[in-house]
């Protein structure tokens, strides 16, 4: 996930994820489910970001969490933590994404709306 995070590629997010994967956070009004809709989803947000660093990586079964720190918006510092659970063959079953404080988090997700209207419904995001 962090490759294709660097990559800012929704094909890259593909091969991460299971075909039923899950995607919930902090950005988005309810999950957004299946391979197609969440790399959508992922690719948009990977390139809001100006920079993206992964400070902190734990893994536990079959659970990592990484801990990250970036900007967007023109130096608008976001924070965050996303927790991958994968399945035996390593893909990504489930992706929860949470980004802090909450008016980055709002602008991010009604960024994501406009970048993705017309491909996810908009009441999957902030309507400010």
């Amino acid at each position: 996930m962090t490759n294709a995070f660097a990559q800012k590629s929704a094909a890259a997010f593909g091969e991460a994820f299971t075909k039923d994967v899950v995607l919930e956070a902090s950005v988005l009004t309810r999950p957004v489910e299946g391979r197609n809709q969440v790399k959508k989803v992922m690719g948009a947000a990977s390139v809001i970001y100006e920079s993206l660093r992964f400070i902190r990586e734990t893994v536990n079964g079959p659970r990592t969490y990484l801990e990250w720190e970036a900007t967007a918006f023109g130096g608008l510092p976001i924070e965050g933590v996303t927790i991958l659970t994968k399945n035996a063959d390593g893909q990504t079953l489930r992706a929860a994404i949470h980004h802090r404080p909450l008016g980055a988090a709002l602008r991010f997700s009604a960024e994501l709306r406009t970048r993705l209207a017309g491909e996810i419904d908009a009441d999957y995001f902030h309507q400010g």
